[in-house]
């Protein structure tokens, strides 16, 4: 029985298959772990630590897929997105930005990130990929919700940007011990 596939000229193994499967369960499960904001009605979730997780951790190739998987999920009504909400109405809406600005997240921190870890590199990039988010996602809100500026700065950029920031800088410092669980679970 054949245990690797070929997608785009890497093999991926069947473990390996498996390993991005329960990434990708995880990356559904984060938009339900969340906490409502007062008086915006929106929720800080830990949608964007999982995805800079798997950015840092898996080849671009990988953390790609692993991000497109639940995005169609959640484009054909699985329910994965921020508050369990899915749809491509949910995607064109207010928070679609946010929503979108995961996978550009997912592509290119994989190819700024660098090949070998290094502590510094790998927090400044993940504190640039939730600056990039929560600007993205707050002029995407701007414009789908007609707001004047200030309105989104504050409800789209200023609300999320602390806690975002301290995850950024949490999930720079674990890679290393997810690197070494990852590598024992291949050696086994």
């Amino acid at each position: 029985m054949n245990k690797t596939a070929t997608v785009t000229g890497k093999k991926f193994t069947t473990q390996r298959l498996a390993l991005m499967a329960m990434f990708a369960a995880i990356l559904c499960v984060s938009a339900y772990i969340s906490v409502p904001l007062p008086f915006t009605g929106y929720h800080v979730t830990f949608l964007n630590f999982i995805i800079m997780l798997i950015a840092l951790i898996f080849p671009l190739e990988q953390s790609a897929l692993i991000s497109i998987v639940w995005l169609l999920l959640g484009a054909v009504g699985v329910p994965v997105f921020i508050g369990g909400n899915a749809g491509i109405g949910y995607l064109m809406g207010p928070l679609g930005g946010y929503t979108f600005s995961f996978i550009l997240v997912a592509i290119f921190l994989p190819l700024l990130r660098g090949t070998k870890y290094n502590r510094i590199r790998y927090t400044i990039v993940s504190l640039a990929s939730v600056v990039f988010v929560d600007l993205f996602g707050m002029v995407w809100l701007k414009f789908m919700n007609h707001m004047p500026w200030a309105t989104a700065w504050v409800a789209g950029f200023f609300s999320f940007i602390i806690l975002d920031l301290v995850k950024a800088v949490v999930v720079a410092q674990i890679i290393p011990a997810f690197n070494r669980i990852m590598q024992v679970q291949s050696q086994e």
